[in-house]
């Protein structure tokens, strides 16, 4: 009896040691999760169960029991190596053959799925192609989408800016107003007391005098200027640039050129042909408290893109109006300054990089500043992650005793956090397992004592005369 009980607590210590050693072995290995030992007493019984002073007959094996304890996380420089802060595991998928796993090492194959480094590809939600979002509950392989993101053209533009209340009509402006005006009313029924209508028609040629001196290539014939980049229909670049031209105390005239064109006939600034009086004028007023009073937003129409040589992109005009929006724009006694500058269009963009946030939203970043989701991560957890069969390569598989898996949003229910450029290293403790090694080993020659002692018994017996 006692040889099988020393046997049977050997075999005990020689699979605790078994376990202890592949912890040790596994130590660097990402995402793994180390398990124990857990023993249980033999005791022999009959059919009608044990005596009252029943004997025990030694130990067994009775689970070898994984930790699923969280380890810590280090971070790379890949962004697509992912580590989950807290419960759940990835998805990844073998020709439709599920398996879960903690090693996040994750890149891209030649057909730009996602695929750990056993070639399984990472689970996820996809993206509604039509909508944009994400198709929650879908479950697809997350792929990388390489293609260049569309151009949009420019629609809205929206500035902030101070026009300088100290300022003066441009010297020029002055000159040939004064001059327009005092022809005007020379050609008065009485000069020197001109009726109103005809102090009226003279400020009108004055005005449009005034006007006709704007010359883009000249600075002396405006006072101020700002520009900004705006796009067509294709993602060709051109420069919208607005004049300010100061014509009375509160007033302004705001010129509009594209890529120095009149936007409306195309002509250019420095053709002889170029018309101040005709081209792309708006008229900014304010009020005594420098507040803009010109309703807003202003249209412009009629724009068809050009190429520096000054024949059609190719583009389409924009649909409806662009709009220029300078609400919030003041007239104070300080300097020129644009304080806010937006537009809406882009070029076309090429892939420049990815990320995932904590909620495992996959997002393409490209280089004309746009972003764009492309999937999300999902995570699953099980009512008994206990109960999940090791399929070696640091993954598990669904069983009977594990239940059905939970498939989620990361950062949903109980699902952990997703962490991009990190990895979550093992959670083996050394120290913790070399102290295992040496209970298991004095377990072991323990046991082999009784071997021993009960070897020593039985020669006894057989020794006797």
């Amino acid at each position: 009896m006692a040889f099988n009980i020393g046997l049977s607590g050997i075999r005990a210590a020689a699979s605790d040691l078994n376990i202890t050693g592949n912890n040790i072995a596994n130590a660097g290995t990402v995402g793994f999760k180390s398990s124990r030992a857990e023993f249980a007493d033999v005791y022999a019984a009959s059919v009608l169960g044990s005596g009252s002073y029943a004997t025990g007959s030694g130990v067994a094996l009775a689970n070898s029991a994984q930790l699923f304890k969280q380890g810590n996380i280090s971070f790379t420089q890949n962004s697509l190596d992912l580590a989950i802060n807290g419960n759940g595991f990835f998805v990844t998928s073998n020709n439709g053959a599920l398996s879960y796993t903690r090693a996040g090492y994750f890149g891209t194959d030649s057909d730009g799925y996602i695929v750990n480094n056993a070639g399984e590809r990472l689970q996820g939600f996809g993206v509604n192609p039509v909508s944009g979002l994400i198709n929650q509950g879908v479950r697809t392989d997350l792929r990388v989408d390489t293609r260049s993101a569309d151009p949009n053209a420019t629609t809205e533009i929206a500035s902030t800016l101070n026009l300088n209340s100290k300022q003066t009509r441009p010297e020029v402006w002055t000159q040939q107003y004064d001059a327009a005006y005092a022809a005007s009313i020379a050609t008065a029924a009485d000069p020197a007391n001109p009726t109103p209508a005809e102090v009226a028609a003279a400020e009108a040629a004055g005005q449009a005098a005034g006007q006709a001196t704007f010359d883009p290539t000249n600075s002396a014939t405006y006072n101020s200027s700002t520009s900004v980049n705006i796009y067509d229909s294709l993602g060709n670049s051109h420069v919208m640039t607005k004049y300010f031209v100061k014509n009375d105390a509160n007033s302004w005239d705001m010129y509009v050129l594209i890529d120095g064109r009149d936007p409306q006939t195309g002509v250019e600034a420095s053709d002889p042909a170029f018309d101040p009086t005709t081209t792309t004028r708006y008229d900014l007023d304010f009020n005594t408290v420098g507040e803009l009073t010109t309703p807003q937003p202003l249209a412009l129409t009629g724009w068809v893109p050009l190429d520096d040589a000054g024949q059609p992109t190719g583009a389409d005009s924009p649909v409806g109006n662009i709009t220029i929006n300078l609400t919030g724009s003041t007239q104070y006694s300080s300097g020129f300054a644009v304080t806010a500058v937006t537009q809406d269009g882009f070029t076309t963009g090429e892939l420049a990089g990815l990320q995932i946030d904590k909620s495992g939203m996959l997002v393409a970043r490209y280089t004309n500043g746009q972003t764009r989701i492309q999937g999300q991560v999902v995570l699953a957890t099980f009512a008994n992650q206990q109960g999940l069969t090791p399929l070696g390569s640091t993954a598990w598989a669904q069983s009977y005793e594990s239940g059905e898996p939970v498939i989620g949003a990361p950062t949903s229910g109980t699902l952990g956090s997703i962490q991009s450029g990190a990895l979550e290293e093992s959670n083996v403790d050394i120290s913790e397992q070399l102290i295992n090694l040496i209970v298991a080993q004095r377990n072991y020659q323990a046991n082999s004592k009784t071997i021993q002692t009960e070897d020593t018994v039985t020669q006894s017996i057989i020794n006797l005369r």
